[in-house]
């Protein structure tokens, strides 16, 4: 399937800024069924592309690929470094009270029922996400949040708001009732050039 069906926010010799629309795989699954993908669709016509970091299946918004090892290794420690800044948009159900916070709760998979995370003091990996509300909208009772993961745990924005106890609008996975799609996007991503070093930020606005 071309790229053509891929939005591109900026290609150049070393890197490929994409975007990833909700319910497409970011990686081929295990099942054959699930070989469909972003970085497949990509690799048809940039076969030297190569997966950076990830957005989950329900998540849309930008990517960043790598074109060839050395920016991929140079991209990924700017990641492990927390250099690269992501934001994010997301629906929550319910009018959150706050107008802004940090949650910093540990999470772990929950093995017995993978993929799912789940918050455990005792074993889970050290996580924190900062939010900041947007608007209310008390007439449908949703809150539109922005999000700055400091981690980058799977599913970390999901679970951390299911533990406010505001559930994204979609999210069902996690409690909240369904809908077209799960509303988290991601809409900011901000990092070096891994040639040049020059500072670069790419936004999306959210399509919810």
């Amino acid at each position: 399937m071309p790229v053509a069906d891929i939005t591109i926010h900026h290609a150049d010799n070393a890197l490929l800024v994409v975007e990833k629309p909700a319910g497409l795989l970011s990686v081929p699954g295990r099942l054959p069924e699930h070989q469909d993908c972003l970085i497949t669709r990509v690799q048809w016509d940039c076969p030297d592309a190569l997966v950076v970091h990830r957005l989950d299946q329900v998540t849309s918004g930008l990517l960043v690929l790598a074109r060839g090892k050395a920016a991929h290794r140079a991209l990924s420690i700017q990641f492990e470094k927390r250099q690269v800044q992501k934001r994010y948009q997301a629906l929550v159900e319910g009018l959150v009270e706050s107008d802004a916070g940090e949650i910093d709760l540990p999470l772990i998979c929950d093995w017995p029922n993978r993929p799912r995370q789940k918050v455990d003091f005792e074993l889970g990996k050290p996580s924190r996400t900062r939010w900041q509300v947007l608007a209310r909208d008390a007439d449908r009772g949703q809150t539109r949040l922005a999000l700055e993961p400091v981690t980058g745990r799977s599913h970390q924005l999901r679970v951390h708001l299911l533990s406010l106890g505001h559930p994204i609008v979609g999210d069902d996975f996690y409690g909240a009732a369904p809908d077209t799609r799960v509303c988290l996007h991601a809409v900011s991503l901000a990092f070096r050039h891994p040639e040049t070093g020059m500072s670069m930020l790419f936004e999306s606005a959210a399509p919810f």
